[in-house]
């Protein structure tokens, strides 16, 4: 869809779906909030485009002005993707050896390993957890390859296992957008340099707790830390052609290979995204949810079971010892995938290169659950 006048302003808003997907019309209405900002000059909303707190999930949008609050506090946010070796990929016996990623690393755990370098920021509070949300680590095989030629420059084939880790800066940037807006609400920032010097210390960190968690998952399924193939923020602000591009639930499209989350029931698909100006060169992060969290809670237990919710439909398992966030969480509650990767090919966004199916999705502990350790020891850095 080429891009049309706001009504509210003179920033353009565009739209990259189909008639046929599901847009709420609260996430479009936020996005003409956003265009009638000051300094606003275009926004670009995703086929995933779903309302978030103040601000649309799901867009890129241009300004002449920062604005904190359209990326967020969950700044550096991203999805990367980790090869792994296993002998036997059985989720029945991996789904008990995922260790506790809510539980503070230890001083003394082998992950540490993965740590090249200081600590963005020197801030060790909250490192190597998952969080809450939508945040996960999987452990998934490749699927369907679209591309084989070009999912072998990345890394990946046919039948090969990786762990995709979801997760961002923790307490690190909420701290950083709750300073701002104490001072500032939801205006600009004041000073964009100081601003930006403590985003990009949050978005390093975010990449590093990346590889932490997928260090401490690999060392507990027996398996050696790899290097990401894929690693992606969707949750950033960038200065590009002058302008602050801002993106809060997109995904750099400008020539990145980009893991797209389906449900921990669906697949996902892996990306070559190659979106111009008019899409303010962004993709979709995910499939976007369809219904808030309380609807899904009411909706969820009237239809499934907890036990019902730890099996997909795809015959994976899934380990989450928090019940509200099973239903909250539950595949039903987003977008199809295959419609939102579906609009982005058709919009000449991104080309499909391959899909990746769950076998074990954890979300948080759950004492059914008997994680092995490993003890080989390491202090932290």
């Amino acid at each position: 869809m080429s891009a049309q006048p706001s009504a509210q302003s003179t920033a353009s808003v565009a739209v990259f779906a189909s008639p046929s997907s599901w847009i709420e019309s609260d996430a479009l209405a936020q996005c003409h909030q956003v265009a009638a900002l000051e300094g606003m000059t275009h926004v670009a909303a995703m086929p995933d485009l779903h309302p978030g707190k103040g601000a649309p999930i799901g867009a890129a949008m241009t300004s002449s002005v920062l604005y904190p609050f359209l990326v967020g506090s969950d700044i550096g946010c991203g999805i990367a993707v980790f090869p792994i070796r296993l002998k036997r990929a059985v989720p029945e016996r991996l789904a008990g050896r995922f260790p506790d990623l809510d539980r503070a690393i230890d001083d003394d755990d082998p992950a540490w390993d993965a740590v090249a370098g200081d600590v963005p920021g020197g801030h060790f509070e909250g490192l190597g957890t998952l969080g809450r949300g939508n945040h996960f680590v999987e452990l998934a095989r490749i699927d369907t390859v679209f591309e084989p030629e070009h999912a072998a420059r990345v890394g990946v084939g046919a039948g090969d296992l990786v762990l995709i880790v979801h997760s961002g800066s923790r307490g690190l940037g909420e701290r950083i957008l709750r300073a701002h807006t104490e001072a500032h609400g939801a205006g600009p920032a004041p000073d964009p340099a100081a601003y930006l010097a403590m985003h990009d210390t949050a978005v390093r960190w975010g990449s590093l707790n990346r590889r932490l968690l997928a260090a401490r998952v690999a060392h507990g399924l027996g398996a050696q830390v790899t290097e990401p193939v894929v690693d992606v923020c969707h949750n950033l602000v960038e200065i590009r052609d002058g302008a602050y591009l801002h993106r809060k639930g997109a995904a750099p499209g400008d020539g990145h290979d980009v893991l797209i989350a389906g449900t921990r029931g669906t697949h996902s698909y892996l990306v070559a995204a190659h979106a111009g100006a008019d899409a303010n060169y962004s993709v979709a992060h995910g499939a976007g949810r369809k219904m808030s969290r309380a609807d899904a809670l009411r909706r969820g237990r009237a239809k499934h079971t907890v036990e019902q919710l730890r099996t997909t439909p795809v015959g994976s398992l899934v380990v989450c010892g928090d019940r509200q966030l099973l239903f909250e969480e539950a595949p039903t509650v987003y977008k199809r995938i295959e419609q939102v990767v579906a609009d982005l090919v058709d919009h000449k966004l991104a080309t499909s290169i391959a899909t990746t199916v769950p076998l074990v999705t954890y979300k948080t502990a759950d004492p059914g659950y008997a994680p092995e350790r490993n003890g080989r020891k390491r202090r932290r850095p």
